[in-house]
């Protein structure tokens, strides 16, 4: 008896990942092997920089907090300190948009932990 090999599968599943490697560079996207490998360390260096992505804004934020802060005669870790003192609950993405889109707001965030 002939031996059975479900060929549609197997090419969908290799014409899937060649679709996917399309707009890379020589082999890379028309080689089977290459382009699985290519894609596959794609997919690590994707997983690996949503990570470096959170840590980068947040480090972002963190200088647009300090520079505002020192304007208001105040450092980045006095006024964080205070803000946890005074009991405000308010996360640095939002700070840090209150200290460059709205800086009267910010200028008020920084009386009330000074008031405190």
């Amino acid at each position: 008896m002939p031996r059975s090999v479900n060929h549609v599968a197997s090419r969908a599943r290799r014409k899937k990942i060649l679709g996917l490697t399309r707009g890379y560079f020589g082999a890379r996207k028309n080689v089977w092997t290459v382009a699985k490998n290519t894609w596959e360390k794609g997919l690590t260096y994707a997983y690996r920089d949503r990570k470096n992505k959170k840590r980068n804004f947040r480090a972002l934020w963190i200088q647009r907090i300090n520079a505002a802060a020192r304007l208001e005669g105040m450092s980045y870790s006095k006024l964080m300190g205070a803000l946890h003192k005074a009991g405000i609950e308010i996360n640095r993405k939002v700070l840090a948009d209150l200290a460059v889109n709205h800086p009267e707001a910010f200028k008020a965030v920084v009386a009330k932990v000074k008031a405190a």
